[in-house]
């Protein structure tokens, strides 16, 4: 019995060791990175700052506690997720010719954050805002193809000039977001009624 259970612990405890390594090819992002393709995800390791400029990312971005990212005129082909963040950018970028969007073909997660700011973006899923504590919290300009929800935030959440497919929805913020003039296909709930 020894002889087959030994081999078979050493065996599963190889396994559990070489696990992790499934995240390997994640790139870590500490500084500025340019207009190039990255095939894989994208980390901003705890405390570091990101800047993706006009960089193509194949996964998704993951930020992480006290991070900061700034995505300008980047196209995320997954999705941006951002918990306790330091502060999120997602804006667009001028390459000498003319403004370039950031493009996010999934979704956009901030959650328990200090602040962001998402402009003249387009995203193809939902916009979700989450348990942020800041008074620089902004959605401006977006072309969302899905809904923007805003739940439990505190400190003010400026909701501006978005083009929102799905629903717009707010609720147990405080105080309540403010802004106007969005166009919205769904419905327009709670809180944010009348933006």
């Amino acid at each position: 019995m020894k002889r087959i259970l030994l081999p078979l612990l050493m065996a599963l405890a190889a396994a559990l060791l070489v696990a992790p390594a499934a995240h390997a090819g994640d790139v870590r992002c500490t500084g500025k990175i340019g207009a190039r393709s990255i095939g894989n995800n994208v980390v901003v390791p705890k405390g570091k700052t990101c800047t993706l400029a006009g960089t193509r990312v194949d996964g998704n971005v993951k930020v992480r506690p006290g991070a900061r990212l700034n995505a300008r005129g980047a196209k995320i082909e997954g999705n941006i997720q951002a918990t306790s963040a330091r502060y999120v950018l997602v804006s667009r970028r001028w390459n000498g010719q003319r403004y370039v969007r950031t493009r996010v073909d999934g979704d956009i997660q901030l959650d328990r954050g200090r602040g962001s700011n998402v402009r003249f973006a387009v995203i193809d899923g939902n916009l979700q805002v989450k348990q942020n504590r800041s008074r620089r919290q902004f959605a401006v300009r977006n072309r969302i193809n899905g809904d923007l929800q805003a739940f439990s935030n505190r400190g003010g959440y400026r909701i501006f000039r978005n083009v929102i497919d799905g629903n717009l929805q707010c609720k147990s913020n405080k105080p309540r977001p403010g802004g106007g003039k969005n166009k919205v296909s769904g419905n327009k709930e709670n809180q944010c009624r009348r933006l």
